[in-house]
């Protein structure tokens, strides 16, 4: 009958002998061990080894340069943005061409720019690399890989000045997101002798293609310093002896009043629609509005600043 220990030849101790007592260790066993604890923290697990490997690649790596560090690489596709990039003179390594394409007129134009340009590889590659490459854009069989932008410290454009025996003329973007934008700021600093421009780390429009095609070219002669913190960096102009000079159209001088471009100067645009931020207007020595009497409400980053460096260029000369 089950369960009759009385049963003749039935088993009735374990293998291991007697299980009268066990010394603590059942007592210890019942105790918890806390949370378990993350993947990544685990021996053994795949996480913990995915992110060995990249703290010994993070280590491996060169460390981060003082003039601010790069961007991330950019995709330029499409037939016409490629063609236009590689007219443009904007930077790029490598041309990639699906293969077998049906060739136009843009296609052997592109071609034939990359070939005279002599620094871009030339790669083909089959659709489906550039689907995944470009995340199923409609890149039309060319796509232009752009080389991360290395930014400059702003610091270095006040030795840039130093080295020139300049009074530092410099413009900071405060909220400017159209890279076309900053493209053209960069090109009247360029045409107005001006050392740099200033770009905050983040909500910013930064170096892309799109910026340096509205340069017309002079992005490459023209420093662009990014800063962590644009506020902090203000100051720290300041106390280097450049006055700060934000524009505003609510500002208390108009332009034609102020008398401070012939001096150190660091010009603060702001976007159009939202202005200076609240931190960086509270920063500026002196708020200046341009006159307007045509009746506009506002002029965009690029107009703007290229009015006060026309004004601060001929005031200098």
């Amino acid at each position: 009958m089950a369960g009759n220990s009385q049963r003749r030849g039935r088993r009735t101790a374990s293998k291991k002998g007697a299980t009268k007592g066990s010394g603590g260790k059942g007592r210890r066993s019942l105790q918890g061990k806390g949370p378990t604890p993350p993947a990544e923290q685990r021996p053994g697990h795949a996480k913990q080894r995915a992110a060995r490997a990249r703290s010994k690649k993070a280590a491996a790596a060169p460390p981060a340069a003082r003039r601010g560090g790069r961007g991330s690489s950019e995709l330029v596709v499409g037939r016409n943005s490629v063609y236009e990039a590689l007219r443009d003179g904007v930077p790029a390594t490598t041309l990639y061409v699906q293969q077998y394409l049906d060739s136009d007129d843009r296609v052997r134009g592109a071609l034939q720019l990359a070939a005279e340009r002599g620094d871009v590889h030339l790669m083909e590659a089959p659709r489906p690399e550039l689907d995944r490459m470009t995340d199923g854009l409609n890149h039309q069989g060319l796509v232009l890989q752009v080389p991360p932008y290395e930014y400059a410290h702003p610091d270095d454009l006040l030795d840039a000045a130093a080295q020139d025996a300049a009074d530092p003329l410099v413009v900071a973007l405060d909220g400017v997101t159209d890279p076309r934008n900053l493209g053209a700021v960069v090109r009247s600093v360029a045409a107005f002798g001006g050392h740099g421009v200033v770009i905050p780390e983040r909500r910013a429009a930064g170096m892309t293609a799109g910026a340096w095609k509205s340069s017309a070219g002079t992005a490459a002669r023209t420093p662009v310093a990014r800063a962590t913190n644009l506020t902090r960096a203000l100051e720290a102009y300041q106390k280097a002896g450049v006055m700060v000079v934000g524009l505003a159209a609510d500002g208390d001088v108009e332009l034609p009043e102020l008398d401070l471009l012939d001096r150190p100067v660091c010009v603060v645009v702001g976007s159009e629609g939202k202005g200076l931020s609240r931190l960086v207007g509270e920063t500026c020595d002196v708020r200046v509005r341009i006159p307007m009497p045509g009746g506009a409400e506002s002029l965009n980053a690029g107009v703007a600043a290229g009015v006060v460096l026309y004004e601060a260029a001929r005031r200098r000369a």
